[in-house]
């Protein structure tokens, strides 16, 4: 991969997946976006929730799918061979909404208790 002209979505959030090493870790992509040659993106259908289907990609075994004897690996067949239950466009939606607000409220939590433990105190004496 040389270069890259325009972004691969404009318009539509996306989740991005690896396809080397960081196999496991999903992520959104917040559009506009663009990727290298060692990332997989997904830009769920019309009817399913970007939040619910975050979630589920995080619950998949990723690490199982690791096609490789090095650097862990997955293929773009390996990937469209997962099998979810995908309730409906309202559930999703609720649902979506529930982990993305736990997700907001650990990262919240994550950032007090550094915040916390790094803060520094100077204290003048006179």
């Amino acid at each position: 991969m040389l270069s890259v002209s325009e972004a691969l979505s404009n318009d539509s959030d996306a989740i991005g997946i690896g396809r080397k090493g960081t196999i496991d870790k999903p992520y959104i992509l917040k559009a506009p976006f663009w990727t290298v040659d060692t990332l997989f993106y997904c830009i769920p259908h019309e009817k399913n929730d970007l939040s619910f289907v975050f979630s589920t990609f995080q619950n998949i075994n990723w690490k199982a799918m690791d096609e490789s004897t090095g650097v862990p690996s997955l293929s773009k067949t390996a990937i469209n061979c997962v099998d979810v239950i995908i309730p409906s466009f309202e559930e999703q939606e609720k649902i979506g909404c529930y982990f993305s607000n736990l997700d907001h409220l650990i990262t919240l939590h994550q950032r007090k208790l550094f915040y916390g433990k790094n803060t520094v105190y100077h204290m003048k004496f006179h």
